[in-house]
């Protein structure tokens, strides 16, 4: 028999103050009750009762054992109504990971009206732009932009975002507004460093087949925001998800350019690790994402 067992027998023999007592209570036959308290003597190689014909009673050692036991299973207990609570009650730590570009510019504004209204929930949220290990690096969730690749993880989309091809007015007045796609080899074209666009930027046409144009290249950087700031600056043209580049739209300091290309659409995801029981604290978040970015979709960002 195992030894939380044991204890819990021994236990409700002195709570009971004897074998019968503690039988009925566990609802086990009282030889049964003899054996186990037999046993647990037996391994412990100490005398824990004092037993006379008309009671049971614990010896010196016995006291200390019980005492000690008792702390034991209140520990288990509280252990177990722990998860019980957790899994009722929305609490606990949220490890996010998401990228610079989303984390800084669009999580942070919710998150902080998030906690606001669940108090007990604790967040720490990375930010990097390399593709991170849920499971291995011990990650709740992650948001991410565009393709999904690992099926072996849960994802629900939140929002979605369009890429375009942005640069600022005084840019465009001194190097002229590109006409076609084939214009942009003539310009400087801003490269992203952690996408296959680094040498060359990937765009389809308007027949829809993908064209490789490799224009000048003043600037690569690993971070969209930085080419956003580029292309503010008049450094060159930049090909950017809306999410970063769209505020500069409404206030007037990037112009869109080749408005009638066809270009990709973005899914922004929740991702998180497939669990048999969903933590509160894990879906009241994602409720709280999808609900935030509800109406956010290619230009509304």
């Amino acid at each position: 028999m195992d030894r939380m067992a044991e204890m819990e027998i021994f236990v409700a023999v002195i709570d009971s103050g004897g074998f019968t007592e503690a039988a009925n209570r566990l609802r086990l036959s009282k030889s049964s009750v003899s054996k186990h308290i037999a046993s647990l003597e037996s391994r412990l190689g100490v005398t824990l009762l004092n037993r006379t014909t008309r009671n049971v009673s614990a010896t010196e050692i016995g006291i200390n054992y019980y005492q000690n036991c008792i702390r034991f299973l209140e520990q288990i207990q509280d252990a177990d109504l722990s998860v019980k609570v957790m899994q009722t009650e929305a609490q606990g730590m949220l490890k996010l990971s998401a990228s610079n570009d989303f984390g800084s510019n669009h999580l942070m504004n919710c998150i902080t009206p998030f906690i606001q209204k669940h108090p007990k929930i604790k967040i720490n949220m990375t930010l990097d732009n390399r593709f991170v290990d849920l499971v291995s690096e011990g990650f709740d969730l992650a948001v991410r932009i565009g393709d999904l690749s690992d099926s072996s993880m849960k994802a629900k989309k939140i929002a979605n975002t369009k890429l375009g091809i942005v640069g600022s007015h005084d840019y465009l007045k001194r190097n002229g507004i590109p006409k076609n796609i084939n214009d942009l080899s003539n310009h400087q074209l801003l490269n992203y460093s952690f996408d296959s666009r680094n040498k060359f930027w990937r765009i389809p046409g308007l027949d829809g087949e993908e064209r490789q144009i490799r224009g000048k290249n003043s600037l690569t950087v690993n971070d969209g925001k930085s080419l956003m700031m580029a292309a503010k600056a008049g450094l060159g043209l930049a090909y950017l998800p809306c999410f970063i580049y769209g505020e500069k739209i409404k206030d007037g300091s990037l112009q869109k350019v080749l408005t009638d290309l066809k270009l990709p659409e973005l899914g922004v995801y929740v991702v998180y690790p497939s669990l048999d029981h969903i933590p509160p604290k894990l879906r009241v978040f994602i409720d709280y994402l999808s609900a935030h970015f509800k109406n956010y979709g290619n230009e509304t960002w």
